[in-house]
Order: structure tokens, then C-alpha cells, then sequence
């Protein structure tokens, strides 16, 4: 088939061609993730035989290493979680309605935590509140204690704490663009009928940010399900997860076919949260455009 073209005719694409440009994504998507995800189904159904089978999902399942790094993955996860929009929806609510001097400067230092590893941040927190840190150190010399008073670091307090740190400006920000779209004359009019802030923010604001919350309360729970470095860094007693089991199970115990098994089971986790995620999303979008 041919195309006139300022007198000229030139030859049209062929129908299937435009459909051609998506082999090469798919192709790389392929080799970077199916195929070594196919890898670790297959040693994990397989281990060192030929034959497929779940013995090896049924021993690790029964494993009492497996069943607490499940609990302490997802009771951490959920607090962090929630610990996250906590404290970004008072950031955001504090940067964008109550002005004060210097608060593009703050939020911008907080959005610096996104680009820094989580192993600095849970370093400074050892300089900090470690056995050894500036805090201990001022408060033996000051009341003579024997004792560090401060040891939440080691514990799954300092793990939550260190991953609300590195992870809630991925709810503040969200938070902050979705604020700056709301009409402020609906808070003006609210507060001259007399609603008090606590009000305006249940009826007015969060209502309008509630798409923003959602989606940067499941991404901060996808990031903490899966975090690694700031377990591995703080080296919290009893607090082992699941990404920081299959490090265990793979490098330190050579047990390949347990950590693929694990690692099945942790994607497999995410996606679930991930799925869950997107429904919830298309449940509010369609609750949105009705009440439109």
C-alpha cells in the first residue's frame, strides 16, 4: 500500500511492523529478570536432581528459621510502614500549610534520603545511639552510669526506626504534590463555618490525598519487605528476615536450593502485596469517578 506525500507516494508501514519495537524491551526484560527468576524455580523445585518436586518448599516451610523471619519480616514491614505515613503525612501537612522560614530548605534535605544508601543512614544511627555513640558516651559521663541506657538500636525498634528514616519521603512527597492541587478556598470556606484544623484535615484534605497516601504507603511497604542493608548493617539480635535469611542460607551455609525456595517465596510475597496494591487502587479510581 502506498501514501501520497507532497506529490510524491510513499510506501505505508506494514500493519504488523509497529508491533515489532516491542521485541527488543521484552527481550531484555527476559534476560535480566524471567531468566534468572527460572533459574531459581527450577533449583528450588529440582534442588540438585532432575526431578521437580515442593519436598524442598515443605522442609524450609517447616523450619522454625523460616517461619520467624517471616513473622519479624512482615510485623517490621507493617510497623515501618506505618511509621512512614505517620510521619510524612505531618511533614507534608506541616510543609505545605504551615509556611515558616526555611521550609523548602527542610523538605529538600529530606528528600536527600532518597538518594543516599540506607547503610549511611544506619551508620550515622550507630554514631549516634550506639553502645559507643555520642549519645551513651554524653549520658555515662554526665550521670556516671555503668550502662549504655540507650540500646533500642540492636533491637527491631532500631531496624523500624532507621527504615522510617530512609523510606518517609516516599510518602511525604507524593503527599506534597497532591496538597498543592487542592483548592485552598475550600479550606478558607471551611475554617469561616468554623470547622477546627483537625476537622478540615479528616473532611478537606485527606480525602483529596488519599490516592497519594496509598500509593506511597504500599511503595514503602514493598521497599521494607524487601530491605536488606539496614538489617544487615545494624545486626539487630533475633531480627533476621527474609532477604537477610537467604543471604544466610546462600553465602554462609552454601544451602542454594533453601535460599532459591526462600527467595521464591519473598517474590512471590511482593507481588501479592504489589497485586493487592493495584486492586485497591482500581477500587478507589472507580470510587473517585463515580462520586464525579
Amino acid at each position: 500500500m502506498t501514501q501520497a506525500v507532497a506529490g510524491r507516494t510513499l510506501p505505508r508501514a506494514l500493519p504488523g511492523a509497529a508491533s515489532l519495537w516491542v521485541v527488543p524491551p521484552l527481550l531484555v526484560v527476559a534476560a535480566l529478570f524471567a531468566y534468572p527468576l527460572a533459574l531459581i524455580l527450577r533449583q528450588a523445585l529440582t534442588g540438585d536432581g532432575d526431578a521437580a518436586s515442593l519436598d524442598h518448599f515443605a522442609a524450609v516451610l517447616g523450619t522454625r528459621a523460616f517461619r520467624s523471619a517471616l513473622a519479624n519480616t512482615v510485623e517490621i514491614a507493617l510497623a515501618a510502614t506505618a511509621g512512614c505515613l505517620a510521619v510524612g503525612l505531618a511533614l507534608a501537612l506541616l510543609l505545605s500549610f504551615v509556611p515558616f522560614p526555611g521550609s523548602g530548605a527542610v523538605a529538600r534535605l529530606v528528600d536527600t534520603f532518597i538518594a543516599l544508601p540506607t547503610f549511611l543512614v544506619t551508620l550515622a544511627f550507630t554514631f549516634l545511639y550506639g553502645s559507643a555513640g555520642m549519645v551513651n558516651a554524653g549520658l555515662v559521663d554526665i550521670f556516671h552510669l555503668a550502662t549504655p541506657p540507650v540500646d533500642f538500636l540492636y533491637s527491631p525498634w532500631g531496624v523500624i526506626l532507621a527504615e522510617v528514616t530512609v523510606y518517609c519521603p516516599f510518602v511525604m512527597r507524593p503527599l506534597m504534590a497532591a496538597f498543592s492541587l487542592i483548592d485552598r478556598a475550600q479550606i478558607e470556606v471551611a475554617s469561616s463555618l468554623g470547622a477546627r484544623p483537625g476537622r478540615i484535615i479528616r473532611q478537606v484534605i485527606l480525602p483529596a490525598a488519599l490516592p497519594a497516601l496509598l500509593a506511597g504507603g504500599s511503595l514503602c511497604l514493598l521497599l521494607t519487605v524487601n530491605e536488606f542493608g539496614i538489617v544487615l548493617f545494624i545486626g539487630a539480635k533475633g531480627v533476621i528476615t527474609l532477604p537477610l535469611l537467604i543471604y544466610d542460607k546462600a553465602i554462609q551455609e552454601f544451602d542454594y536450593t533453601a535460599a532459591c525456595v526462600i527467595a521464591v517465596i519473598n517474590v512471590a510475597l511482593s507481588l501479592t502485596l504489589f497485586s493487592l496494591y493495584r486492586l485497591a487502587v482500581g477500587k478507589l479510581g472507580g470510587r473517585h469517578a463515580a462520586v464525579v
